[in-house]
């Protein structure tokens, strides 16, 4: 008779083998990186909060309250946020760009 341990068999498992070399994306991150990323999440709120007031809040204040004198004029809660947009795109395009040129394969001679 055969017993159980003949008729289970193992299924070989296919791992992806981890390469881990120092600046390897799995090693935990040092003080100085949390220390960075808090200081941007912290910037980001900061920025969120003061454009939330300067675009929603301030203009049911009166013109002569001494609010107004903390915010830019309302036309720049445009401009600004178009003129980072437009940046933004650009420095995107230029990274991509930079990519596709170092990634390039060199044309075959017929």
């Amino acid at each position: 008779m055969l017993s159980a341990g003949f008729l289970h068999t193992k299924k070989k498992s296919r791992k992806r083998q981890q390469i881990t070399s120092p600046g390897c994306w799995s090693e935990m991150a040092t003080r100085v990186d949390q220390a960075v990323g808090m200081s941007l999440v912290v910037f980001s709120l900061l920025l969120f909060t003061y454009y939330s007031v300067w675009v929603i809040v301030l203009p049911f204040v009166e013109s002569d309250h001494v609010l107004h004198i903390y915010f830019l004029p309302r036309e720049y809660s445009v401009i600004l946020p178009g003129i980072a947009a437009v940046i933004l795109l650009l420095c995107i395009g230029a990274f991509t760009a930079v990519i596709m040129w170092k990634h390039r394969k060199p044309k075959k001679v017929d």
